[in-house]
Order: C-alpha cells, then structure tokens, then sequence
C-alpha cells in the first residue's frame, strides 16, 4: 500500500536509519562536435540544479543526487551506447536531448522500466501515456510548437493566413522532419501554403537553400535547426536581404550563440521557447552554492543563457517528479518505477514555481495516465541586437488541439498495433 509521507517525517525517518545510497540521474551530454555549442549550457544547467540541491538542500528528500554524464556528440550509436553503460547505475531517468537517440531509446526504456524525459523534443506521440507507459514530453512537444508558430502568425495577420507561402527549412532528421505532417495539416485549415527545405548535417552549408529563398520570397521562414545550422541559417537570411521580422526558430533555434554571429544583422530574429528567460532568485543560489563553491559544471559564463536555464527547468522537474514520487511511495529510496509514477503525478503550478525560485519559468501543466505531454504552450521571443537579449513579444500560446490530438491518436495507435502494447489507463 503506498503511504504519503510528509518532508519532515521524512527527514526524521532518514535520520534514523542507515545511510542511503545516491538517486542516479544520467546526462547523455554532448560537449564536443557540430552541436556542442547547445548541448554545453543545458549540461551545464542540468547538473549545477542537481548540485544546487545538494548543497542548499541536502539532497531530495535528504538523498543526494548523482549525475552521471557520458558524452554523446549527439550521435545515436553512442546515445544508446551511453544508455547501456549507465542503466545498471539504477538511473531514474533518462533526458537524452537527441530526436535520434529517443526514437532508439523508446523500446528499451519500455522494456527496461526506466522513464524518458524528452522536454520538447523526441516522438511526439509519446504525449500519449495510454500507449507510451515510459516515455514523457511535457511541458509541450514538437506539434505544439509547430502550432503555436503558426497561431503567432495568424495573430500578425489578423486571423488570416489565406495565400501566404511559408517555408519550413528543416534539419534533415527525425528531429527536422516532424512538424512536417502538422505543418500541412495546418495550411488545409488555414489556406497558406507550405514549401520544404532541408538542410543536410551539419548545416554549414546553405548557400543554394537561401539562393532559393531568395527566388521564391515566401512571407515567412520558419526554421528547425539545431547547432551551427541556425548561426549560418541566421547569417545567410542576413545575406539574402529575408526580413528577420518574418524568420521565426522553433525553441531549439533560439538561443544566444544562433544570433550574436550575425551582429546588428539578426535583430528582430523571432524564436519560440517553452520556458521563459529572466533573473530568477534561484540564480542566486546557483552563483553562491555551485559557482563560487567551485563546483559548477562549466565555468558559470552560461548561468541564466537561455539553454542554460532550459536544461535547470528539466532539472527542476526531475528534482519535482523525485519529491513526488517519495511522497507517493512513503519512500526516499525510489526506484525507476517509482520515479515513473511521480511523474505521471506530477503538478507544476505558480506557487511551486515561486516557491522554487523560478517564479513563471514555465506554464502550469498537470501530468497524467493519458496525457505525459503537459500543457503545450509557447511563447515567441524576439532578439534585441542592441541590448544583446532576448524579449518576450507574447504570453504562452496554446496550440491547436483540435488538429493535434488526432495526430497524436493516429501515430499512437500505430505505434500500439505495431508493437502490441495494450492500452493502459482508466481516468474518470
């Protein structure tokens, strides 16, 4: 029978028992290669919030965290490789960063009982939990955000995107390729029309890609990058005279090292994000238990940059799912299981938010049996060459569920039949 237990009784429990063993939490980092200018400051992020809780906290629930870093380079073999080296640490959770490693990932966490955070990014049909047991996207996925782009430009165009081309330069991938199928779904609803252009790996070259846009000025661009594609995608819009007004990154096209290459020119770059960026009091504490302790997992440049403080969200609700596991179980001890069902149980409201130091870092979102996928929303920043930061230009955009959800349902269900998963879950 599970028991709830409160923190203090918790404390008392562990203070009087035997020492406890670490929670372990693997970080499949990229550090080097083509893509290591996003994955250093979310690693970053991730682990100075785990040593953050340590060292301010003591722990979750009184049980130090560990992180386990192996490098990737954001390749998939070595994302799996990682994966089976540290699985048997007794990880909790896996947040690979990677659309690539997540697909490989998917049928081996299932079958391992270990959950997989893919936080805006991976397959998004995981958002369906009745099929997807182990796997979890929330706060929002890539459909969402292909929505809510699309919602920010009927927005500009007072509701109306009937006969505007709009061009989705895409990084050829799984990761590239997904909002395709939204994408033209979409312009069925709303009459625009919808040209693609990939972008092969690594993306430094892009010349005849913005020669063609240049030939077919659609009004908008929107782009999935990742790594040196967005700098030269940036830079080569600069080139080609694109209004950067009218170029709009998904979340993982939109931090600080994609537009200073470019100088005066990227000003007015747009960029969705799932989270927002601001001068939270928990980077206080970062700078005085983590950085000036000398224990910061970088050199503390990238504290409050906008994957630095996306890769302390995912932290954060790990951290969050671990307490509520341990709360749920009447445990400090969890396991993968466990830890599983902590977040499915999952709740992030304003009040937690504040009370964590990061007050409106994310929308408030509730997980659950059906739904691993949160709330969805996003925001659009826009760059501000001359103040060298990002602005905020909308509040959380909800994105069109009543297109998305019979995605959602059609790949799901496909995923199911193809792999004979019964369907789980029984909500009132």
């Amino acid at each position: 029978m599970k028991t709830k237990l409160t923190a203090a009784a918790m404390a008392a429990c562990m203070a009087a028992g035997p020492a406890l063993a670490d929670l372990v939490f693997p970080d499949l980092s990229y550090r080097t290669g083509p893509y290591a200018a996003g994955g250093i400051p979310f690693s970053d992020g991730y682990r100075d919030y785990f040593t953050l809780v340590n060292e301010r906290d003591g722990g979750i629930g009184g049980v130090e965290a560990r992180v386990i870093e192996c490098e990737t380079g954001y390749n998939t073999e070595k994302g799996v490789e990682c994966y089976e080296a540290t699985k048997g640490e007794g990880a909790l959770v896996y947040q690979p960063l990677s659309t690539g490693i997540t697909y490989q990932l998917i049928p081996k966490v299932q079958a391992d009982g270990i959950p997989l955070h893919t936080m805006g990014y991976g397959r998004t049909s995981a958002k369906n939990g009745e099929v997807f047991e182990w796997v979890f996207n929330y706060p929002a996925n890539y459909w969402d955000a292909a929505s809510v782009a699309i919602k920010h430009l009927l927005d500009e165009n007072g509701g109306d995107l009937s006969g505007k081309d709009i061009t989705l330069l895409y990084h050829n991938s799984a990761y590239g390729k997904e909002p395709i199928r939204t994408l033209e779904d979409l312009s069925e609803k709303h009459g625009y029309n919808l040209s693609t252009i990939a972008v092969d790996h690594p993306g430094q070259e892009q010349k005849s890609q913005w020669l063609r846009i240049r030939r077919e000025r659609p009004d908008y661009v929107i782009m999935w990058g990742w790594g040196v594609m967005n700098q030269v995608a940036i830079q080569e819009a600069a080139n080609v005279r694109f209004p950067m007004e009218n170029f709009i990154g998904n979340w993982w096209a939109g931090a600080e090292h994609d537009v200073t290459p470019a100088g005066d020119a990227a000003d007015g770059y747009k960029a969705l994000n799932m989270n927002r960026i601001a001068d939270y009091p928990v980077f206080e504490d970062i700078q005085e238990y983590v950085v000036d302790a000398g224990l910061a997992a970088g050199d503390g440049s990238n504290v409050g940059k906008v994957l630095y403080t996306r890769g302390m969200y995912a932290a954060m609700l790990a951290v969050e799912a671990a307490k509520t596991a341990q709360e749920m179980h009447g445990i400090a001890q969890i396991d993968a299981a466990m830890m599983r069902d902590g977040m499915e149980a999952l709740e992030m409201t304003e009040a937690k938010m504040e009370e964590l130091g990061m007050a409106g870092i994310g929308p408030e979102f509730a997980v659950s049996c059906s739904n691993h996928g949160g709330s969805g929303g996003g925001i659009v920043q826009q760059w501000d060459a001359s103040a060298g930061e990002w602005e905020p230009i909308t509040d959380y955009i909800q994105p069109d569920d009543a297109v998305l959800d019979p995605l959602v349902e059609e790949d799901s269900m496909a995923f199911a039949e193809e792999n004979d998963i019964e369907l789980r879950c029984n909500e009132s």
